[in-house]
């Protein structure tokens, strides 16, 4: 009976060790949709949220554009055809110069004067029409002054004139025309014009940063500090030099050249005399007994 015992002890330890194995893999494996604690989680921050200040007090409402609604619409300019209703056709300083909503000061312009400009005319569909229109600008002596014309027919209609800031930038996003206008070295102004039916009218116009304002290197700007005279000099290469002046000798003494290098612009030393040292005494060998 003993030796049967013995004799199952090995096969039993090797049933419990690969029961261990299986119950251990299976504790791996978990069921899917199964719950798992994976510990501690990271806590979460809400998004911040604009906090106003004095809301008890009343918002003053948007500007509307109930002024530009009663303005008449725009009328052809008299006496310009477009040679079969083709707008790039058109002569462009006789399209302005028959245009009455042109100002003296662009008709200054138009004949030259000083730092005056007439832009070339630019062609893109600004109604949606798939037809273009015509964009120029003329550059007068205090500004520049945009016009945008479209077509009715043979007849040109001014559907835009508005006046910008020189070094403006314009550029069209689909059928919509954007201006941007340096405001400041760090913020620019941009107008947003879409059409409304009648003419290109202001969507949107807001300010917006366009970088930093550079700051010089710290002590750049000390006028005390000067650059040095090429690259390796040493620290003392930026500093004026100054001539030393000789030192007179005291009576006695014999004024000579530092470092022994005897060149003008050294400080001459003064030589002091060394007094010599004391005479050792001669003292007679004792006689030994």
């Amino acid at each position: 009976m003993t030796a049967r015992l013995r004799a199952g002890v090995p096969s039993l330890a090797g049933a419990a060790v690969a029961i261990a194995g299986l119950a251990a893999l299976l504790a791996g494996c978990a069921t899917p949709g199964e719950l798992r604690d994976n510990g501690v989680t990271a806590r979460v921050t809400p998004p911040t949220v604009p906090q106003p200040l004095w809301s008890d007090l009343a918002a003053a409402p948007p500007p509307t554009s109930s002024g530009r609604a009663t303005e008449p619409p725009p009328q052809p300019v008299p006496d310009v055809t477009a040679p079969g209703q083709d707008i790039t056709a058109l002569d462009l300083r006789t399209l302005l110069a028959k245009d009455p909503g042109v100002t003296a000061d662009e008709r200054r312009a138009l004949d030259g004067c000083p730092g005056c400009e007439l832009r070339s005319p630019e062609f893109r569909d600004l109604t949606g029409d798939g037809r273009p229109e015509l964009v120029t600008a003329v550059g007068t002596a205090t500004g520049v002054v945009l016009h945008v014309y479209t077509l009715t027919g043979d007849h040109v209609l001014p559907v835009l004139r508005v006046q910008v800031l020189k070094g403006f930038s314009a550029k069209t996003v689909g059928s919509d025309l954007w201006l941007d206008e340096p405001t400041s070295v760090s913020a620019q102004t941009r107008s947003h014009y879409g059409w409304d039916g009648v003419r290109l009218s202001l969507l949107e116009q807001k300010l917006e940063g366009i970088g930093s304002i550079p700051v010089p290197a710290q002590g750049s700007t000390d006028p005390a500090v000067t650059p040095s005279s090429g690259p390796g000099a040493p620290p003392d290469a930026a500093r004026p030099s100054v001539r030393p002046t000789a030192v007179p000798a005291p009576p006695g003494r014999t004024a000579v050249p530092g470092n022994g290098t005897g060149g003008a612009g050294t400080t001459p030393r003064t030589a002091t005399p060394v007094p010599a040292p004391p005479a050792r005494p001669t003292s007679a060998p004792e006689a030994k007994p």
